[in-house]
């Protein structure tokens, strides 16, 4: 670990995140261009994000399965609009076993086109909907500009792909689906996220619609952290996903997929870090408390870890995630910053006057110095995970109230600007179309980020176009 200050988030962000995702540990870079490898540190937070997904995923219905990472170009040139949206991203593989493919075969940029090969085998009739699919993949999409788990070549994420017999049903299943993912971000991240359609703009290539959470980061810059896509009946009819219903006539079925990947990982970093590090919410943290012994001499050493594995059975036993900070030659003060950097919740101290007192030191990473405090070792796994769903709590009010303070309600396209400028989400009434999307961005950077499920009804007039407008839109920069 450096001892170098990390830059100020305040003052470069960007350098900010792209020093901290390194100095604490969780990647490091690739001999591949726009690749990382995920660290075991960093692949832990991926894992308590998979975990509760997961979790979730097959409380809904759901199950897993596994699909083949290379795709027949033939099968994504079925569906026009979703080989245009993803053909400047594609790798394709032209050569195997030192021969030229009679077909070239694409890395998987996503997976609804070898799936929907699939269900049209798997589904015949209406006993066999709906089928709920999950699968726990990496994807490659070649991107030119890449940064760590925000944006990369090839990241990890899951995708649902769902057939049901209605409209209904699909759209009922897409909304369920954003709800996991605005659940496990809200509770489990830590992240307030706003549920939105996206506009026709931005919605997925080949969808009927797209739904997404947007989530504010420390530079007050939108990330889209989830998105969940009613397909309509476009791929259906692309690879003839068809079933008798109960009336024996054959009917196309209507699809859905949603995914969420390791961007979420960059999202918690963005969203709590701050000047000395990571701040990860206890529900992720790999390890929830660390605990630092103290002692100058061989006789303080004995007496001080053999109080230290006390006080770890004890946490263990509670089904908290410790770590002891074993390492020689390092002092206190060294270790402390360095878990800082990482982001552990509580940090316990224990030297020889503790030992005597039978108490610990306490620190919260979400707090300065006001966050420390003695607890007694007596009763301990129930006191520290308390704290940590103090801290828990804590960091989504803070984010919470981040968030709300930089959301400004605009009424033209002047005070729009003047949001995107400063820095922000500007909400307003909108009745734009997809070349006033593009304007906006082409003046101001800023994306139509969705219209909001939450509207509060009535209408207004367009901050654009000046027509009456239905709805709120958020704009803002995004990553």
């Amino acid at each position: 670990m450096s001892n170098q200050p990390l830059p100020s988030p305040t003052q470069d962000f960007s350098a900010w995140y792209n020093d901290i995702v390194y100095r604490a540990d969780l990647c490091d870079q690739s001999p591949v261009r726009g690749c990382i490898i995920i660290k075991p540190y960093g692949y832990e937070i991926w894992e308590g994000i998979k975990g509760a997904l997961d979790m979730r995923f097959k409380a809904t219905g759901h199950v897993n399965a596994y699909f083949p990472l290379f795709i027949p170009m033939s099968y994504l040139q079925r569906e026009a609009q979703h080989v245009e949206g993803f053909s400047p991203e594609l790798a394709i593989v032209t050569i195997g076993g030192g021969e030229t493919l009679a077909e070239p075969l694409v890395v998987r940029p996503t997976s609804e086109t070898i799936i929907g090969e699939s269900f049209a085998k798997w589904i015949q009739s209406y006993r066999d909907l709906p089928l709920l699919m999950n699968q726990w993949a990496n994807v490659v999409r070649w991107e030119m500009r890449t940064r760590p788990f925000l944006r990369t070549a090839e990241f990890l994420w899951q995708e649902g792909h769902t057939a049901h017999a209605t409209h209904d049903e699909a759209e009922e299943e897409t909304l369920q689906m954003l709800d996991v993912y605005a659940d496990v971000a809200v509770n489990v991240a830590a992240i307030p996220v706003i549920k939105g359609l996206k506009a026709e703009s931005e919605k997925f290539a080949g969808a009927l619609r797209t739904y997404s959470i947007e989530a504010m980061m420390g530079d007050k810059k939108a990330l889209q952290s989830g998105t969940s896509h009613n397909l309509g009946q476009n791929f259906a009819k692309a690879f003839n996903i068809q079933y008798l219903d109960r009336s024996n006539q054959l009917q196309h079925c209507w699809t859905t997929s949603w995914g969420l990947s390791t961007r979420m990982v960059g999202a918690v970093i963005m969203a709590h870090g701050d000047e000395k590090g990571l701040r990860l919410p206890p529900k992720l943290a790999p390890h929830q408390v660390v605990i630092v012994p103290i002692y100058k001499t061989d006789d303080e050493k004995s007496g001080v870890m053999a109080a230290v594995e006390s006080i770890k059975k004890q946490l263990v036993s509670g089904n908290i995630r410790v770590w002891v900070d074993r390492r020689e030659d390092l002092s206190p003060g060294f270790k402390y910053n360095d878990w800082e950097m990482r982001g552990v919740p509580v940090r316990l101290e224990v030297g020889p006057k503790d030992v005597a007192n039978n108490v610990v030191m306490a620190a919260r990473r979400d707090m300065g110095k006001e966050g420390k405090r003695s607890l007694p070792q007596e009763n301990l796994a129930a006191s520290v995970s308390a704290l940590l769903d103090e801290i828990q709590a804590n960091l989504l009010a803070q984010a919470t109230a981040f968030r709300d303070a930089n959301i400004f309600d605009v009424k033209t396209y002047d005070e729009l600007k003047q949001v995107v400028e400063a820095g922000g989400f500007a909400r307003g009434w909108y009745a734009g179309d997809s070349s006033d999307d593009k304007r906006i961005k082409n003046d101001t950077q800023a994306t139509h980020r969705c219209f909001p499920l939450e509207q509060p009804g009535g209408g207004g007039e367009c901050l654009l176009t000046g027509k009456q407008a239905e709805k709120l839109a958020l704009f803002a920069k995004a990553y």
